[in-house]
């Protein structure tokens, strides 16, 4: 798919690399977030009645790609606030909203949405306290999101809510010393009694569609996964364009017999790899794809799409870290030191311990097989 929005995407990348390649270390610096402020990327998923581009799936799933191959932090980054701010544009409350998407540039949001925090229901909303890990992109975001538990009288089954507020109510404490994706910064952080109001806030499991168009009807996780997919996508591309160019460049490593091109076990496991790519990525573009037309033609929601996207974002993740693996195998101490196939590598693996590409996506996808079997045993 090409739109405008991707094309932005692209322009930007001679940009992008130069501004990361003055800042080896650290989290994303400022001017390459600005790059991608100015591309206007920051509002692909924001509905358009709150101001943002609502992009259709696809087309997000593609500029994530397109950031991500250029670089893994700066894509991971961008998905996750896209998302966080997509589904808040969309069912936030209206002077929430209004504040969210008030400044000249879409907002920037980060966060860990897990219900890992506490939420005492107080005049018009919350008083919230709580502890995270995993701030992607925090250092530069205007926004911080957290996942909470309402509390409740003994016996009663609490409100999971997610919520987000100024960046300036969250206390961050770093933390964030890892195998890969150094440069999203996703320190630790957290909120002591902080009040949010209602509107900030929208609960996990029931939260209605206040704008937007149908696709928002597919929930957090879908639209989260959708993100991951396009990042898993793009790095797994740039790894294997890496290891192609090498061999094509004539590479060979030390001791062996012949260059890479001209070894026959190379190119048969190119070719393998290059087909295990193909054949994931399309099995998110046909998911996504299905999930997505299904709403805007029925307005129904299609649960084995949905099943089958957030499994689609799970395999082309942890398949992608297996072929990323074995491209460095195949390029012995060119990926050993420090590069673009390094950089993908660790990526790459960082990626897949998401819990959006955990093993529980996989495990709902096999006990769907089961249920929908078509001999299965009435009950």
């Amino acid at each position: 798919m090409t739109t405008s929005t991707l094309d932005a995407a692209r322009d930007i990348r001679p940009q992008l690399e130069a501004a990361l390649a003055d800042h080896d270390e650290g989290p994303l610096p400022a001017e390459a977030v600005e790059i991608m402020q100015d591309a206007d990327l920051f509002n692909l998923m924001i509905p358009k009645d709150a101001g943002g581009l609502e992009a259709p799936l696809e087309e997000c799933i593609d500029v994530f790609a397109e950031v991500s191959h250029t670089d893994g932090s700066a894509g991971w980054c961008l998905m996750a606030s896209c998302a966080a701010t997509g589904f808040f544009g969309a069912y936030g409350g209206d002077d929430f909203v209004a504040e969210l998407t008030s400044g000249p540039h879409a907002p920037i949001a980060a966060g860990q949405f897990a219900p890992l925090g506490a939420a005492n229901p107080a005049a018009d909303g919350y008083q919230i306290s709580c502890r995270y890990q995993f701030g992607s992109g925090i250092n530069h975001a205007q926004w911080v999101g957290a996942g909470l538990l309402t509390a409740v009288e003994e016996g009663q089954n609490p409100d999971y809510l997610l919520a987000l507020f100024p960046k300036d109510h969250a206390t961050i404490t770093g933390n964030w010393d890892v195998l890969g994706l150094e440069r999203t910064a996703s320190y630790d952080y957290h909120i002591d009694d902080v009040f949010v109001p209602e509107g900030a806030t929208f609960n996990f499991f029931t939260a209605p569609r206040r704008r937007g168009g149908p696709v928002y009807d597919l929930g957090v996780l879908v639209l989260t996964a959708a993100g991951h997919a396009g990042f898993a996508i793009g790095v797994i591309r740039r790894a294997l364009d890496e290891l192609r160019d090498k061999a094509a460049g004539a590479h060979k490593r030390m001791a062996a017999r012949t260059t890479l091109a001209d070894s026959e076990r190379f190119v048969y496991d190119l070719g393998v790899l290059e087909s295990r790519f193909r054949s994931a990525e399309y099995w998110v573009r046909d998911a996504y794809g299905r999930a997505e037309a299904s709403l805007n033609e029925t307005g129904e929601l299609d649960h084995t799409a949905m099943i089958e996207a957030r499994q689609a974002t799970t395999f082309i993740t942890q398949e992608g870290a297996d072929i990323v693996h074995k491209a460095y195998l195949h390029a012995g101490t060119m990926g050993l030191r420090e590069g673009v196939l390094n950089q993908c590598f660790r990526d790459i693996h960082a990626g897949s311990q998401h819990a959006v590409v955990s093993p529980s996506s996989t495990e709902d996808f096999g006990k769907h097989l089961i249920d929908t079997a078509p001999n299965k045993p009435a009950s």
